[in-house]
């Protein structure tokens, strides 16, 4: 194959809902409002975890860098995709592409570890209740942060320089929504049974293994939940424990199935509504399942509201 093919290629177009031109406008309203709401709730809880004093604990701590990745999560797919809804040109840079793969890749990577990280703060705060503010130290909660970035920094770097490396001489039109690893393999006029290979191992130690930590820790809790004699401490468990499996389920479920299959078996609109899943949706649920249901934060929020008639 002739390398020089490969820099032939100086943009690609974004197809993401072409197909159907009369609902572009509403699909902007729609996914603009989305968007809207995702970002005001993850900034205000961020604003909420940082000044409230009766939310100063780990788990509070982890919630407020799960809302900031969030917002990095939205702003690396949501405009680009908003512009493209009403330009006639959906037009992204090749390098514009690998630096939105890169960041999704990023913070999807992170996003995996930060999940199993707080699935390891709750496995501490019901089952080793007495020892909880020793092992989720400051500085514990800290290094786990750093450590699910480091995790998603290298796989997106990986990923990233694996697809780009490869050659492109045919259609540049991705028949997506962004710069997903699917649709851009697809574009490649090379055989990908190498790269498919490299990107299936590093997708499974990504999402099977922050999984597993998941799912081992939850395990405990609930054996830990069941042998509790309080039902009103089994309720408040098993309520913090669902919200998070809820979250859990819609992005890892997700992730394996879009990633976790051959190449032959991708299609076009199935993967763009399963993207919509854990690219979109997902983020708007997020503050929902997670903190306005929560009494810590309720009680916070009308705290602040009550300070503000007072004012």
């Amino acid at each position: 194959m002739d390398r020089r093919n490969h820099t032939a290629i100086k943009e690609f177009i974004l197809v993401g809902f072409s197909e159907v031109p009369e609902l572009q406008h509403l699909l902007f309203v729609v996914f603009l409002c989305i968007f809207t709401m995702s970002l005001s709730a993850h900034m205000f809880l961020i604003l909420l975890y940082r000044f409230s004093p009766n939310l100063q604990t780990p788990m509070y701590f982890f919630l407020a860098n799960f809302s900031f990745l969030e917002i990095c999560y939205i702003l690396t797919i949501g405009p680009n995709m908003l512009g493209n809804l009403l330009s006639e040109h959906k037009i992204i840079s090749f390098y514009g592409c690998a630096l939105q793969m890169y960041l999704f890749l990023l913070f999807a990577g992170s996003e995996c570890y930060m999940l199993a990280s707080m699935a390891y703060d709750r496995y501490n705060a019901i089952c080793h209740p007495l020892l909880y503010s020793i092992l989720m130290h400051k500085a514990t909660c800290v290094q786990l942060i750093c450590g699910s970035w480091i995790i998603g920094m290298m796989v997106a770097i990986i990923q990233t320089m694996l697809m780009f490396s490869l050659p492109f001489c045919g259609s540049h039109a991705i028949n997506h929504f962004f710069c997903d690893i699917p649709p851009i393999m697809a574009l490649a006029c090379a055989d990908t049974q190498v790269h498919e290979v490299v990107t299936f191992i590093i997708t499974l130690s990504v999402i099977v293994g922050s999984f597993v930590l998941t799912v081992i820790s939850y395990s405990i809790i609930i054996l830990t939940i069941v042998k509790r004699h309080s039902a009103s401490g089994r309720k408040k468990a098993f309520s913090t424990c669902t919200s998070h499996l809820i979250v859990v389920t819609i992005f890892y479920g997700s992730g394996s199935v879009m990633y976790l299959r051959p190449k032959s078996s991708y299609g076009t609109a199935e993967d763009k509504f399963i993207s919509l899943m854990y690219a979109i949706i997902a983020p708007l649920l997020n503050p929902f399942i997670y903190s306005f249901r929560n009494n810590d934060v309720i009680y916070a929020v009308r705290r602040i509201v009550h300070n503000i008639k007072l004012a």
